[in-house]
């Protein structure tokens, strides 16, 4: 990776559901991994502490949103899901470009995702500026940073 004096902006990125990029979305978030610690205590240990062992690690819920185009590729996928089950998992990836879009800057490969929820767009018939959104909540096993 290239250093820099300055961080990247969070606007400048693409997601490959699995597909190829189909559409741009406004916001992905939940990019998180946590790793549990188990507490041990040796008994002859001569200080009395505790010892923090790496445990098990889990990967939270990542949740991308987009403005509503007239594709069922999300709901397309959900289907899939329900008829197909574990088999619809699939490999998505976010790349993180700079500000010339000349490649990626940073990657995450979220491994084993499959939706667990989807949310269709909010509809008033006020106002009439505000965009269409779809929300889709992936549930994924485990995601690699590159």
């Amino acid at each position: 990776m290239i250093q820099r004096d300055t961080p990247y902006g969070a606007f400048n990125f693409q997601v490959d559901l699995g597909t190829g990029v189909v559409a741009g979305f406004s916001d992905v978030s939940g990019l998180v991994t946590e790793m549990t610690v188990a507490e041990y205590r040796n008994g002859n240990d001569a200080e009395n502490h505790v010892r923090k062992i790496p445990g098990v690690h889990k990967v939270g819920d990542v949740t991308f949103k987009r403005g509503l185009m007239g594709s069922k590729d999300l709901f397309d996928w959900i289907k899939q899901t329900r008829t197909d089950g574990y088999k619809a998992k699939r490999t998505v990836v976010i790349h993180l470009q700079d500000e010339a879009r000349s490649g990626p800057v940073a990657t995450w490969r979220l491994q084993g995702a499959m939706p667990m929820k989807y949310t269709g767009p909010t509809l008033a018939g006020k106002g009439g500026g505000d965009v269409a959104m779809e929300e889709l909540v992936l549930s994924c096993e485990g995601y690699l940073v590159e």
